[in-house]
C-alpha cells in the first residue's frame, strides 16, 4: 500500500506518520511506500521501504497534478492555514484552504480518466463549519452556517468531497476535528492556540496568556485521538456513510476554567499560577462564534473514540511530549 500525506510536516501530519510507521499496516495491508508532502519539506523517516519527501504548495499551479500522479492508495489531506490566519488574510485562506483542495480533487479525477484510479481520500475539516446560534449539543443534522472565512472554506470543501465521491472520482471521508490540545511545539496563528498554550507552557515552568474568560466552553480532543480518527477513517467501509461523507469526531466539551482545574489536579498550584489573564477582544469575538458541544452519535456508531476527561488529555501530553515528567 502507498500512503500520501499532504501536510506531513505539521503536528498532526508528523504524529500520523509516526502512528502508521508503528503498525506498518493500514486497512489490513502492509504499507510499502510513503510520500510526504508539505510547503516545508518533511523530514525523512525511518522506514524500510521507499520514502519520497516533497516541498510543495498544493495551491501552486501543477502541484496537485504532481501529487495525484503518485497514484497513492490512501491520501491524507491535512494541509491548511489555520483559523486566525485565514480570517486575517482573505485571499490566502481561499487560495490554500479552498483552491488547494479543489485542485487536488480535480487532479485525482483527471488521473482516473487516464486509467482507473479511486483512492481513499481522508480530509480534515473543522468544527468551524458550524455557526451560532447553537443548540445545547450540535447533532449530526445541524446545518453548516460558518461565521468565519476559515469555516466557510472548510464547509465548501465538504460539499466538494461529497460530490466527487458521489460521482465515483474519489472515495472520500471528511473528519471535523475538535480543537486539538495539547499541541506540542511553539504557539501558532490559530485563534484557538491559547487552549493549548495555557497548559503546555505552565507544564514546563513558563508563563502563558489567557485572552478569554474562564467561562468559555469548547470542544476538545488530544493529538493522539486525532491520529486515531484519521487512521480509522482510512479503514472503515465508506458505504456506511451514504453521501454525507463528513463526520463530526467525538470529543470533550469543557470550559477554560475546568481545563485549568485539570491542570491544577495534574501539575499543582505552581503551574496554574503561571497563567496570566490578558483579555483580547479580537480573540474573544472569534471564539464567541465557535461551537461548544456535540452529540456525535454517527461517528461513535462507526467506531470513532476520544478522551472522556481533561485530566486524561493532559496526561497524554506529559507521556507523549515530556517523557512522563513535568516542570521547568
Amino acid at each position: 500500500m502507498h500512503i500520501l500525506i499532504i501536510g506531513a510536516a505539521g503536528m498532526v501530519g508528523r504524529k500520523l506518520t509516526a502512528g502508521l510507521l508503528k503498525t506498518g499496516r493500514l486497512a489490513g495491508k502492509d504499507i510499502e511506500k510513503f510520500t510526504l508532502a508539505d510547503v516545508i519539506q518533511p523530514s525523512g523517516i525511518d522506514f524500510k521501504g521507499p520514502v519520497e519527501t516533497l516541498a510543495i504548495d498544493l495551491s501552486a499551479p501543477g502541484a496537485a497534478v504532481t501529487l495525484a500522479a503518485k497514484r497513492a492508495d490512501v491520501i491524507f489531506h491535512l494541509a491548511a492555514i489555520v483559523s486566525g490566519e485565514a480570517e486575517a488574510d482573505f485571499d490566502k485562506g481561499y487560495r490554500i484552504n479552498l483552491d488547494g483542495t479543489r485542485y487536488l480533487l480535480e487532479a485525482i479525477r483527471q488521473e482516473g480518466i487516464k486509467a482507473p484510479y479511486l483512492p481513499r481520500l481522508v480530509f480534515t475539516s473543522s468544527i468551524g463549519v458550524f455557526g451560532a446560534p447553537f443548540p445545547e449539543a450540535i447533532g449530526d443534522e445541524f446545518a453548516l452556517t460558518p461565521l468565519t472565512s476559515y469555516g466557510t472554506q472548510k464547509a465548501i470543501c465538504e460539499l466538494l468531497l461529497n460530490d466527487y465521491s458521489r460521482k465515483g472520482f474519489v472515495d472520500g471521508i471528511g473528519i471535523r476535528l475538535p480543537t486539538i490540545v495539547i499541541r506540542p511545539g511553539k504557539p501558532n496563528l490559530a485563534a484557538s492556540g491559547f487552549f493549548s498554550n495555557i497548559l503546555r507552557e505552565p507544564l514546563v515552568g513558563q508563563e502563558a496568556i489567557l485572552p478569554v474568560s474562564k467561562d468559555v466552553r469548547h470542544w476538545f480532543a488530544s493529538p493522539r485521538a486525532a491520529v486515531g480518527f484519521l487512521i480509522h477513517a482510512a479503514e472503515i467501509d465508506t458505504n456506511r456513510l451514504g453521501w454525507r461523507r463528513t463526520l463530526s469526531a467525538p470529543g470533550l466539551s469543557t470550559t477554560v476554567g475546568a481545563e485549568i482545574e485539570a491542570l491544577r489536579r495534574v501539575a499543582g498550584e505552581k503551574a496554574v499560577k503561571l497563567i496570566r489573564e490578558v483579555p483580547d477582544p479580537k480573540i474573544d469575538k472569534i471564539v464567541e462564534g465557535w461551537p461548544r458541544n456535540f452529540a456525535t452519535k454517527r461517528a461513535e456508531s462507526l467506531g470513532f473514540v476520544a478522551e472522556t476527561s481533561f485530566d486524561e488529555i493532559i496526561r497524554i501530553h506529559i507521556e507523549d511530549e515530556l517523557g512522563g515528567k513535568i516542570g521547568g
